[in-house]
């Protein structure tokens, strides 16, 4: 089965109504991901996807995201055994971003840091100057051996 998207219907109402999924991509073809733990809504990452990436998450019910850097689809969790299980898909008003509650297998860790969460530190203004904190240190796996084939 190979799903396509629809372009997004010119009319706002028609948009913003219950109706066919079709994304708004961006002059890239990306939409932003914003992934959640379904358990507690932690925030875990934020990703693009492509059109591809989006029809393999809907049709595998695992999370696929495209790699701006590697220019490639990604199964998130193939390599560290920390699979996301997407358990509610859904979208934004106007289409142009997607928001995954997951469950994460595995290790429960989704940062390539080996932390739960990409979003473990906090930014500070101290002395006119930005400074992060890390607020999560736990590593949940090691990422040098993990990922020492890539």
């Amino acid at each position: 089965m190979s799903i396509s998207f629809p372009s997004a219907p010119a009319e706002k109402e028609v948009l913003e109504n219950a109706g066919l999924f079709s994304p708004k991509f961006d002059a890239h073809g990306l939409v932003t991901a914003v992934v959640t733990d379904v358990r507690d809504g932690e925030l875990l990452m934020v990703a693009h996807m492509n059109a591809q990436a989006l029809a393999l998450t809907l049709e595998t019910g695992i999370a696929h995201y495209y790699s701006r850097s590697r220019d490639k689809i990604w199964k998130k969790g193939e390599t560290s055994g920390n699979l996301q299980t997407v358990k509610e898909f859904r979208t934004d008003c106007d289409q142009d971003a997607v928001w995954l509650k997951v469950s994460v297998a595995g290790h429960d860790a989704t940062c390539h840091t080996g932390r739960r969460s990409c979003f473990y530190r906090s930014v500070e203004l101290v002395d006119g100057q930005a400074k992060t904190r890390i607020l999560d240190d736990v590593r949940h796996f090691d990422p040098a051996t993990t990922y020492s084939s890539e």
